[in-house]
């Protein structure tokens, strides 16, 4: 009799499981959904793990910002030598939370080699780069090994001029390539991404306009839409800082303002602090709070776009030392003509206005 009683108790109770399952989302009377969670996470129980684990396949988590967060960015001394050449020669700029910072300079002049180091992608010879709001305290990235080193870079997210993006892969499958950081390797080599990653593709998408291409082939879409695939995927690794390595200098000048129009948007409404190599002197001073000037692997302007004026402009890129008709001639000329032409026409509006208002 006990056998049997107990055999009926068991199957009572799994209807009454089974009840909750259906009629409260997988709850007991009287529990919430946050208390739930915290049963499975603590407690450990099988079946609740896996009734959460059904949910989240259905679930899209709430919208939120991607991102954000409080760094500090020093970079201190840093030098970078190939040999006898001497490509970045102790550079040192801080860069605060949220600052949309763009390094100019003419090829050679050591800045991508300076986005590679800070990225750790190359090592410096000499100097330190401490961040702050990624690890605990203040961290000098130079000495990360290991695990810590792929945590650093899925925090510290960069974008190439060649796109790196995977040609035969579909644009989701390459975004999601952006959340292997967060899956232990065997996830990762066998492209197993929960729903959560999924979504948070999608959103990326969106917000770069990409997502009605989401099942093409990365080979089938433009240059300018494959540079916003690559920024999609480096959102989606939720990052503190995004680093731009000449993002804009493969696209013809509608696709680059598009590209350039959504790093801005990234940097104010999540927060990000973004640093970005440009060639276009204009193109940084209508886009970035601050302008990082380098030449022959040092700064030389470290200012406000307002700050930079066509003498200084004119050194950054050695205009007039290789004779007259340089393309850093002609890049100089055209950044302060637009810039002087814009300011008279601003000039001439108010003019009007206030004739306007005295006639009246």
């Amino acid at each position: 009799m006990r056998r049997g009683a107990g055999v009926e108790g068991v199957r009572g109770r799994n209807r009454r499981q089974r009840v909750w399952g259906q009629c409260a989302g997988g709850r007991r009377p009287g529990q919430t959904a946050d208390s739930r969670e915290s049963d499975g996470l603590t407690k450990g129980g099988a079946s609740l793990r896996r009734h959460e684990h059904a949910q989240d396949r259905r679930r899209v988590p709430a919208q939120r910002s991607i991102g954000g967060g409080v760094v500090t960015l020093k970079v201190q001394g840093l030098t970078k030598a190939f040999g006898s050449l001497v490509a970045v020669n102790n550079v040192t700029f801080e860069v605060p939370k949220g600052q949309m910072i763009g390094i100019i300079g003419r090829s050679g002049a050591g800045k991508s080699t300076l986005l590679r180091m800070i990225n750790r992608l190359a090592d410096p010879t000499a100097g330190r780069i401490l961040a702050e709001g990624i690890f605990d305290g203040e961290v000098d990235v130079c000495t990360l090994k290991g695990s810590r080193v792929r945590r650093w870079r899925a925090q510290c997210a960069m974008v190439f001029q060649q796109f790196n993006l995977v040609p035969r892969l579909t644009v989701m499958t390459n975004v999601l390539m952006g959340r292997i950081s967060y899956h232990p390797t065997w996830r990762a080599l066998l492209m197993m991404f929960s729903a959560r990653d999924r979504a948070f593709t999608i959103r990326a998408l969106q917000r770069l306009d990409m997502v009605s291409h989401a099942l093409h082939r990365a080979d089938e879409l433009s240059g300018g839409q494959q540079q916003r695939v690559a920024i999609a995927r480096a959102l989606v690794q939720e990052p503190k800082i995004l680093l731009a390595d000449e993002p804009i200098a493969s696209l013809d000048l509608r696709n680059a303002s598009i590209v350039m129009d959504a790093l801005r948007r990234i940097n104010k409404d999540d927060g990000i602090t973004v640093i970005c190599n440009l060639h276009l002197l204009q193109t940084a001073k209508d886009y970035c709070d601050r302008i990082i000037g380098m030449r022959k692997g040092e700064i030389v302007f470290d200012g406000l776009p307002s700050e930079l004026n066509e003498a200084m402009a004119r050194e950054i890129y050695g205009v007039g030392e290789h004779g007259a008709g340089e393309p850093a001639d002609d890049e100089v000329d055209l950044a302060f003509t637009a810039t002087q032409t814009a300011e008279s026409a601003v000039d001439r509006v108010e003019e009007s206005k206030e004739r306007v208002g005295a006639g009246r």
